[in-house]
This record gives structure tokens, sequence and C-alpha cells, in this order.
């Protein structure tokens, strides 16, 4: 005991903890490991904090969602890759492959597809590019309310858009008519709507939404002052549009035209409301073969090389996209 103050008043010592630890000599060794308060060494324990008892792992979250999608995607997919395997004649697993992609039908089928969709991909992104220039730079009375109509306008079904073209250049449709009323003549000179380019028309007129609504969003986000500055250094639109303006809406240009391009292959209800009875895409031969000749094992087949080609052009697009920074 010792004393506070110099009044007497007793206090405990120091405890063991609190004193002074003499220094190690240099050179005699790591340190010991730490020990508590009783002397004993701490227990080694894994890194980081652990999970309390009773908590729900975080794997077991990821298995409702999984099996929904295995429900509703993986299995009717797998059932369509099983019956594309299983002729119904009984024949060798892959028999109908063979038979389906030595058929006329198949190969103009997916020769007609694959122009169609690059066709209207290149006219989408042109006159997409073109169309949100024109609402993104050049000011006119109602711009806004022109971007919300393509917000809206991507939620119309594809046969819609065909339906109004019908009633434009169908064979009795508005254009035919003032045709025939003015010059007396038996029928119109408009006719084709049913034909590859009419389905070309209809596919360009629907999808260059989809180009023009990440355009816009990417020039909203392009600083104006770049725009200024060269418009002051004496460059011209046309330059200004291809130096400035064009490399920053490569992205959104690449985002839009491979969606475009993926649901081009997969269009039904444009080809099927066009009326157009020469064009067969791969679409419409799955139709075909399904439905008016109960042939589903064929059906299946081609149902099979549709999705290979959209998946394996939406991992190119991933590639190229991640190469690109996009």
């Amino acid at each position: 005991m010792r004393c506070c103050w110099g009044r007497g008043c007793p206090v405990p010592d120091a405890p063991p903890q609190a004193r002074a630890v003499p220094a190690r000599p240099r050179g005699s060794g790591p340190d010991p490991a730490p020990r508590t308060p009783a002397g004993l060494a701490r227990p080694a324990g894994p890194a980081g904090p652990r999970e309390p008892r009773g908590k729900v792992p975080r794997g077991v979250w990821a298995v409702p969602p999984v099996a929904v999608l295995g429900v509703v995607f993986l299995y009717p997919l797998a059932l369509v890759v099983q019956q594309s395997l299983s002729p119904d004649n009984g024949g060798g697993a892959f028999d109908t492959y063979s038979a389906v992609f030595a058929s006329q039908s198949f190969r103009e089928a997916l020769g007609t597809t694959v122009w169609l969709a690059v066709g209207a991909t290149a006219g989408c992104l042109v006159l997409g590019f073109a169309l949100a220039l024109v609402i993104a730079f050049v000011p006119f009375p109602g711009a806004r309310a022109v971007a919300k109509f393509i917000d809206v306008f991507l939620s119309f079904p594809s046969f819609l858009i065909t339906l109004a073209l019908l009633f434009v250049y169908g064979t009795v449709g508005m254009a035919n008519g003032l045709v025939t009323d003015l010059t007396g003549a038996a029928e119109g000179p408009f006719h084709f709507l049913t034909t590859p380019w009419g389905v070309l028309l209809a596919e360009i007129t629907y999808f260059t939404p989809f180009v023009m609504r990440p355009l816009l969003a990417a020039f909203s986000q392009l600083d104006t002052a770049q725009l200024e500055v060269a418009a002051g250094l004496g460059a011209r639109p046309a330059r200004i549009v291809r130096q400035v303006i064009l490399p920053e809406a490569l992205p959104a240009l690449a985002a839009g035209g491979s969606l475009v391009l993926v649901m081009c292959l997969n269009e039904f209800g444009i080809v099927l409301f066009t009326g157009a009875k020469d064009v067969t895409t791969l679409p419409m031969l799955i139709y075909g073969k399904a439905i008016l000749e109960s042939d589903y094992s064929a059906a299946c087949v081609v149902a099979v090389v549709n999705i290979a080609i959209s998946v394996g052009l939406f991992g190119l697009y991933r590639v190229v996209g991640k190469r690109a920074g996009a």
C-alpha cells in the first residue's frame, strides 16, 4: 500500500497487466504470441467475421431463382433439344439434323433470315443515328415530346406497326386507293409489302427506336463544350459529327445494333402479318414444320439452330464490347 496526496489513503498497487514490461534484448528471436489476461495463448481462428448461429447461408437464397429459371426456361429448352435428337421414325439421333440441313427449304430460310436481319440492322443504325442527331442537337418545338414518344413506341407490338403499313401500302391501302382514284387504274402500283423488301421496311420501321433510345442516352451525356470548341475552331457540322459525336456514340450503336440483330433473327409477327408468302425465315419454318406439317423433330432442329445463332451473336457482342470498352 502507498498513500495518495500524502493523506495515507490506501490504494492498491497497479494490476499485473498494467505494469511495465521489460524490453527484450535484440536478437532474442520473435516476440511470443499475444496472451490473454489469464496468461493463455489466444486460439488461432479464421480471418473475417463469423456468421452468427441460426443465420441462413447465402447460397440458400440462390436456390429459388435458380429453380424458377430451370423450370420456366431450362427444362423446356432441354425438351426441345431432346425432341430434336429423337426422330419420330425411330432413326439415329442426328438423322433429323442431317435431313434438315440437306433440305433446300432450310438453306433458303437460313439465307433469308440472315440477310433480312443484317439489312434491317444496317438500316436501323443509319436511320436511328440520323434521327437521334436531329432530336438531340437540332432545337425544334416538341423535341422532348418526340423523345418521350420513342419510349412509348418501344412498348408497341410488332404486328401493330405492320398492320399500320398495310393500311398505307397494302393492296387496298391508302396509297393504292389514292392512285386508282386519280388515274382510274384497276389497281395501284404498290405491291412491295408482300415481298422481302416490304418485310425489310417493316422491320426497319419497328426496330429503329431500339437504336435511338441508347443513342439519345449517350448524347445526353456528351459534353457540349467539345462541340462549342470544335465549332469555334471552324469545324463544319459534318466534321463535328464524324470526329466528336460518332466516337462517343459507338458503344450505344453497338448495343442497339446487336439488340436489333438478335431480335430480327427471331422475328415472327412482322413476316406473318405482311402476308409475304415467298418470304420464309427460320421462325416461319419452325411454325410450318410444327403446325402445318406436324413434324416436331424437324421443327425442334430448326429451333436449336436459331437459338445457337442468337446466343452465338450475343456472345460475340459481349466479347467485342468488352474489348472496345463499351
